[in-house]
């Protein structure tokens, strides 16, 4: 799978270039899913805020690549009253790290996972649903 947002491969990934490559994660999601999917915000933050690490009980910043912030679709009704967007927030660093680390995993490969990965807890899929949409570890 490739994205259209492209990155010279000589600079790490922006910001920038995280949130487009999430974006083409997006829009290559089954076409059920895809429309719900644009209504969740994503975020893109170097690492993760100090009181998101103490609240997943994580030391480390870098070994939390992504989040999914918000009631899953499974579990909301209409007579809840919204606290907030859901919002999927992805950690470029640590992102970074791990593309890194695993050496031969292409970055575009490696954010839509991290996507696909947070979506699941929105929509309540389980692992069988995730491995009809993320092939990642074939």
């Amino acid at each position: 799978m490739t994205g259209t947002a492209h990155v010279p491969s000589q600079t790490p990934p922006t910001l920038e270039d995280i949130e487009a490559m999430a974006l083409d994660a997006v829009e290559a999601l089954p076409d059920r899913f895809r429309k719900p999917a644009r209504e969740v915000i994503l975020r893109v933050e170097e690492l993760a805020e100090r009181d998101m690490l103490d609240d997943l009980r994580i030391d480390d910043p870098f070994q939390l690549t992504g989040l999914y912030d918000g009631v899953p679709l499974t579990q909301k009704s209409s007579m809840d009253q919204p606290f907030g967007p859901d919002v999927i927030w992805l950690f470029r660093r640590a992102i970074l790290d791990e593309w890194v680390e695993r050496g031969e995993v292409e970055i575009f490969a490696l954010v839509s996972h991290v996507v696909v990965h947070e979506f699941a807890h929105h929509f309540g899929w389980s692992d069988d649903d995730i491995a009809v949409i993320d092939r990642w570890w074939e």
